[in-house]
């Protein structure tokens, strides 16, 4: 199945580059693609017929309650009984249920396009939300009028619905309604050209894929593998479901003639050797005739702020993106390269794809962790509670990257759980590890008390707060993870030492050899202290042991990524004169590269090929293509530590005077390494609201120091704990 023909270019592809490569696919990609398949249709990815026909049934009795509805408003506004017959509202769908990639019990995100004169606040957050109440086959009705987009949630029929309302400048909404037009944004609100944007961007994309079948496997794999890693979640600062539909929707423009098996595999391949934060783009950004604010950061000095910008391709284009953090980045690129890893054992037909989908073992991946508890009175306010506290939870990292300068890193965990003891309960988990690769000294810590107070008081600015709505902060450790996070109250064993192995962690003897004469000192002090009667004093030692072990493993860990890095390094250079060859020879043109079907020669890309030459081409032609996305952004500074030392200092002052309210740079401090961990931080801190950058931040660093970052000290044991409204 093609897209329509209107996405075509003039040049003959679809995209803001030429394809990577035009080779078709092989035998071996069938076979894989078929495994793929089965593998998808095993862990029941795919709804039934029945509930299919059910969804239907359900948009289609929705459709009639806003007609309904929308003649109900018109005849109490006093409009006459000719214009109440013709008065109309129109029900579209968006997201994963538009594209195709839905799965059983699925939310479908839906749009309530109406007239001039149904308001959003009074007609449609008060009638239509009435109407709906009153209806037996509408449960836990939820409205959220205050969110960025403003949302009503509930079930219909056990169907869950999430239902955006856009006001138009029509006094009747045709039914043959063309949402895709720029035109139906004139004169539109703020909330109403977001509310479009969902259907139109969906449409948009269907539009600019080559094949949709092969783009609606391949995303329907990319959203299971990034739920069973946990990095599906644009709230918790990582990817929504819109954000991986336009990363798969570029992969299919880069090789169009590629089955989802292939897709899959060049999605890592790409992905982790893609500069960010250049962006992702399906097609170039138009300014467009309305005046509307597009994502140009050449203009907008927050723009450049964001740390992975995949951009919506309807007008008005707009960063998709902007939740993400230095550290979800971090735990994002981590996992593209596992995947990546795993793909080519599998294309090396050394791997099954069961293993690409195994779950993240979250809680056996740090040492530290937050505990974000909440409570409240009763299960409706919980509900109420815990949509809102979700929403401000993506701001503590936030926080806390900005406060500790980047060195303390979160990862937030997508999903919460719930104390089955406790009544009207959840809480939420975030990892914590100092930043990688940073030397570290004796005694060193972060205190991130003053972070979460404000945090606290963040969530407790909460509107509709009610008695009982509580919140608790607390760190534990890894031992200390409460049994209720685990399948059946079970805690895993620790994985032995053959299982690390198997995932390739090897020790070398000199490397134990190492860790051994590491952690002697603190043997021997333990050693010296046995027969002392002082549990404290045991206990003190043993700790110190147990850290120090801990620091050796980091050291190791550290050590293996170097290994690593200086490998890739190697590969590198000793193959990138024939790369190099290779790509002068491709002239990069899509005639040169391999025709679909062909039989896969030197001179392609070497998609298909195992070739180590023809795979640094590619990495080449990945590099040119991530560099340089588009000519719109032609004039856009390409990172920012390409900036000299002067601009720097001034973009630190400027950021200083802007009055956010963080800490100042100080001048003996140097500017290009400081400022590209204070601008990151400061720019995750504007996308804020106004009331948040106006609160205090952390006191500023000492004026006399040598640090090249300002040292904030942390005791991770000291937490802060904050509960209910006054606390």
């Amino acid at each position: 199945m093609g897209s329509s023909g209107v996405a075509k270019r003039n040049n003959r592809y679809l995209g803001v580059t030429e394809p990577i490569s035009l080779s078709g696919p092989t035998e071996f990609d069938v076979i894989k693609t078929r495994d793929l398949e089965k593998f998808l249709e095993d862990a029941r990815l795919y709804e039934s017929q029945e509930e299919a026909v059910s969804r239907e049934e359900v948009l289609g009795r929705l459709d009639q309650i806003v007609k309904i509805w929308v003649k109900k408003i018109s005849r109490a506004k006093g409009f006459n009984e000719q214009f109440v017959q013709e008065a109309n509202a129109k029900i579209f769908t968006f997201g994963s249920y538009r594209l195709g990639v839905h799965g059983p019990g699925a939310d479908i995100d839906t749009l309530c396009v109406g007239p001039r004169h149904a308001t959003r606040e009074e007609d449609f957050f008060m009638e239509l939300h009435n109407m709906l109440a009153e209806m037996p086959e509408v449960t836990e009705l939820h409205p959220v009028p205050d969110a960025h987009v403003p949302v009503m949630r509930f079930k219909f029929d056990g169907v869950s619905i999430d239902l955006l309302y856009a006001k138009l400048a029509l006094w009747v909404i045709p039914e043959d309604l063309d949402i895709s037009q720029d035109s139906i944004l004139q004169n539109a609100d703020e909330q109403t050209v977001r509310s479009l944007n969902g259907c139109r961007v969906t449409d948009q994309i269907l539009r600019l894929v080559p094949n949709i079948q092969n783009f609606r496997t391949t995303l329907r794999c990319m959203r299971f593998w990034a739920k069973r890693r946990g990095v599906y979640s644009n709230v918790a600062g990582f990817l929504g479901g819109i954000n991986w539909a336009l990363l798969v929707a570029r992969i299919c423009q880069l090789y169009p003639n590629a089955l989802p098996s292939m897709l899959v595999s060049r999605f890592f391949r790409v992905f982790i050797q893609w500069r960010w934060p250049n962006p992702v783009m399906l097609c170039e950004i138009e300014e467009g005739t309305l005046g509307l604010p597009v994502w140009d950061p050449r203009k907008n000095f927050r723009d450049r702020l964001h740390q992975m910008p995949i951009i919506t391709p309807a007008y008005p284009c707009m960063n998709s993106s902007y939740n993400v953090s230095s550290s979800t980045l971090r735990v994002m690129i981590e996992e593209f390269q596992r995947g990546n890893e795993i793909c080519e054992a599998i294309e090396a037909n050394k791997g099954e794809w069961s293993s690409l989908f195994d779950s993240y073992p979250f809680f056996e991946a740090y040492k530290h962790y937050l505990q974000i508890d909440i409570t409240a009175a009763n299960e409706d306010d919980l509900r109420k509670w815990r949509g809102w506290v979700e929403s401000r939870l993506r701001t503590l990292t936030l926080k806390i990257e900005r406060h500790t300068f980047g060195m303390l890193q979160c990862h937030p965990h997508p999903n919460n759980f719930s104390d089955k003891t406790r009544l009207f309960h959840c809480c939420y988990f975030m990892g914590l590890q100092r930043k990688q690769g940073v030397p570290t000294h004796e005694g060193e810590q972060f205190d991130i008390r003053v972070t979460v107070e404000e945090f606290k008081q963040s969530v407790n600015i909460y509107t509709l707060w009610k008695s009982g709505m509580e919140i608790q902060v607390s760190h534990i450790k890894r031992r200390s993870i409460p049994l209720f996070v685990f399948p059946g109250g079970i805690r895993p064993l620790r994985p032995s030492r053959s299982a690390a192995v198997a995932e390739g962690l090897t020790v070398s003897k000199a490397n134990v050899s190492n860790m051994v004469q590491a952690i002697k000192p603190s043997v021997t002090i333990c050693d010296k202290t046995a027969d002392a009667t002082d549990e404290g004093t045991k206990q003190k030692h043993t700790i110190t042991v147990a850290s120090r072990i801990d620091n050796v493993v980091e050291m190791f860990e550290s050590h293996k990524d170097e290994s690593r890095k200086r490998k890739r390094e190697e590969d590198h250079s000793e193959s990138s004169a024939d790369a190099q060859r290779l790509s002068n020879q491709s002239n990069e043109s899509p005639e040169n590269v391999a025709a679909p079907g062909g039989s896969g020669s030197s001179e392609e890309l070497g998609i298909c090929s195992a070739d180590q030459a023809s795979k640094e081409a590619e990495a080449l032609a990945i590099k040119n293509i991530s560099g340089s996305p588009s000519a719109t952004l032609a004039a856009l500074p390409e990172e920012l530590d390409e900036l000299d030392d002067f601009k720097l200092q001034k973009l630190a002052k400027n950021l200083t005077d802007s009055g956010n309210g963080c800490p100042e740079v100080h001048s003996t401090t140097k500017p290009a390494e400081t400022l590209k961990g204070h601008y990151v931080a400061n720019g995750a801190a504007q996308e804020l609201e106004a009331a948040e950058l106006s609160a205090p931040c952390c006191s500023a660093p000492p004026a006399a120091t040598t640090q090249r970052k300002p040292l904030i000290r942390i005791s991770l044991s000291s937490v802060g704990k904050a509960t209910g409204k006054n606390a």
